[in-house]
């Protein structure tokens, strides 16, 4: 989840993801013609580094749309938005732990998290508050995969106040 957040260090992040990660290109507080040049930029390593990415709103050259009228990827914060998007290829199960871009959110936890979409026949990936520590702990739970943010970004960057 790309994110105001990482600044200069998102490229490094992009780089550091393995081939057939994924990307959802966020950025919504971004002015317009910046974000549309990220875009780009964005777009060009994950073509070259083979990852998978799509974009919240219409961009060009995106393998599709997070949350829009046809999603490839969704969120889901409990079993009717699940349901709602259960077209999507993955759903994005948020927040499992609490997370500093949601700090007023009800967390969710492990076991509720994974049972929000049972029997929806969508790769189940979760979101908030996640690090390579807690997803060893939570994977056996039925969840494909994970998300983050700020497990990504480098530290000086976490602690930066969300612009």
């Amino acid at each position: 989840m790309t994110d105001e957040r990482f600044g200069d260090a998102l490229f490094a992040a992009l780089r550091a993801l393995p081939p057939g990660a994924g990307v959802v290109f966020r950025h919504h507080a971004t002015a317009p013609r910046e974000r549309q040049r990220l875009w780009l930029a964005v777009r060009r390593i994950a073509t070259a580094r083979r990852l998978f990415v799509v974009a919240v709103g219409v961009m060009p050259g995106a393998r599709g749309e997070h949350n829009g009228r046809r999603p490839t990827t969704a969120a889901a914060h409990d079993r009717r938005e699940a349901i709602r998007h259960r077209g999507a290829r993955y759903l994005f199960v948020s927040p499992v732990y609490p997370t500093r871009s949601h700090p007023d959110s009800t967390t969710l936890r492990p076991m509720k998290a994974a049972q929000i979409a049972v029997g929806l026949g969508v790769e189940v990936i979760a979101l908030g508050g996640m690090d390579a520590r807690r997803w060893r702990r939570i994977r056996h739970l039925g969840f494909d995969g994970w998300a983050a943010i700020d497990a990504l970004s480098p530290p000086q960057k976490r602690n930066a106040v969300p612009t």
